[in-house]
């Protein structure tokens, strides 16, 4: 970087936003922040940091591996911990205080940035920021976005000065735990503009070489490919009487990806398979619906598309919480298992009153420009709050900061 260039970023008004690759959601999130940022702050920076790569370097590619694996292979006890620690207890204190270590490194990563606002995408960064103000080493107004549309005790910390939520359900709910009403904003769950924009759905078939006429499904296992029963959900769709489309994406899962490429290479269906890509408003654009887990992200952004949903084995926990919200809202359906899959896919193919019914339920939402709404909110607190200023009594020792001792006698 030139000299120059180095001066007009430390100008700057830096805004922290703190993430982890533990689940897309999570980045994405911060993603859609930054864009906002760069889009309507032209005198802010947007810097994101995965928490937990910098709290935890050592364990941290191990950590996010176990945690990986262990919500594909063992989702039922990721459930019981969810559940578990769902409410403040002892057991979700002791938990939650082995996963919000880190004070002293976080504290030298705000001393390098200098940041205005801290926004916490992630829940145990926002642990982290609400424990260094309780101590009063920091002063830098923390604001959390959940990423989910529901309440987990470990997104909720006493030093937080604001929330942002996805409904007005999550503010009520985050109301029932003591939350004031003035700290919570329900703007949505902030995703990338580019899934408020209107698509012709033909010229996008015939960007993607993709049939037009076709009935088109889309399924998405969310940023890491995780439909749990792989191929059988896939032979399922093939069980179908009629051609239809399908939109495969499987994210990172290069594995299922090459097993899907051999086992549908002889499909009476019209397959369009994908890994990870950049593009999926395009191709939800394109699709009548999405057979999809409910994470938080991939849902907002098929509302803001208007694209209804057929949600398939919800991990336990907050995607479960996410799916009932959904189907009570009219938005999506939830399949049960294979054979009721195969019926939920009949119905939606078949009656196309219902989806058109869906889709004006959506609509209800008013997802248009969320990451705005977000950034409104996260100015207003920055505006609110008193500007940081480090004292010259902190120190960090081994780590963990701590104050300076001092001698009161002179």
């Amino acid at each position: 970087m030139r000299r120059g260039d180095k001066n007009k970023s430390e100008k700057k008004d830096k805004i922290l936003i703190l993430s982890s690759a533990f689940g897309d959601g999570h980045q994405q999130v911060a993603y859609a922040i930054r864009e906002a940022v760069q889009s309507r702050l032209p005198d802010a920076e947007p810097v994101i940091v995965d928490f937990m790569a910098v709290a935890h370097s050592y364990f941290y590619p191990i950590s996010r591996y176990v945690y990986l694996k262990g919500i594909k292979n063992f989702p039922s006890l990721y459930g019981y911990f969810y559940q578990k620690t769902r409410r403040v207890n002892p057991f979700s204190i002791k938990l939650n205080s082995l996963l919000s270590t880190g004070m002293g490194r976080m504290l030298k990563l705000l001393q390098e940035v200098q940041p205005s606002v801290v926004v916490s995408t992630f829940p145990f960064a926002a642990s982290v920021m609400s424990k260094l103000k309780e101590c009063g080493l920091t002063n830098i107004p923390a604001v959390t976005i959940i990423t989910d549309y529901t309440d987990h005790s470990y997104w909720i910390h006493p030093f937080t000065d604001q929330y942002i939520v996805g409904s007005s359900l999550v503010r009520h709910a985050l109301n029932r735990q003591g939350i004031a009403d003035s700290k919570i904003a329900d703007t949505g769950i902030p995703i990338k503009s580019k899934f408020y924009e209107h698509h012709s759905r033909k010229d996008l078939s015939v960007k993607y070489g993709l049939d037009f006429d076709l009935p088109t499904i889309m399924v998405m296992g969310g940023g890491h490919g995780m439909i749990r029963d792989g191929l059988s959900t896939f032979r399922e769709l093939d069980a179908l009487p009629q051609p239809i489309q399908l939109i495969i994406v499987c994210g990172h899962n290069d594995k299922l990806r090459h097993q899907l490429k051999e086992e549908l290479k002889d499909s009476k269906h019209r397959i369009h398979l994908t890994g990870y890509i950049d593009y999926v408003h395009e191709l939800m654009a394109i699709s009548d619906f999405i057979i999809t887990k409910p994470g938080g992200i991939t849902i907002s952004e098929a509302m803001a598309i208007k694209l209804p949903m057929l949600l398939y084995n919800p991990l336990p926990g907050q995607e479960q919480d996410n799916a009932q919200f959904l189907v009570q809202a009219g938005v999506a359906m939830q399949a049960e298992n294979l054979a009721d899959l195969r019926k939920k896919l009949f119905h939606l193919l078949y009656t196309p009153k219902f989806l058109i019914g869906m889709k004006e339920n959506v609509k209800r939402f008013h997802m248009k420009g969320t990451n705005f709404g977000a950034l409104d909110v996260i100015v207003r607190t920055k505006q609110q709050s008193l500007s940081l200023i480090f004292t010259p009594d902190m120190e960090v020792e081994k780590g963990e900061p701590r104050l300076k001792s001092t001698n009161s006698f002179g």
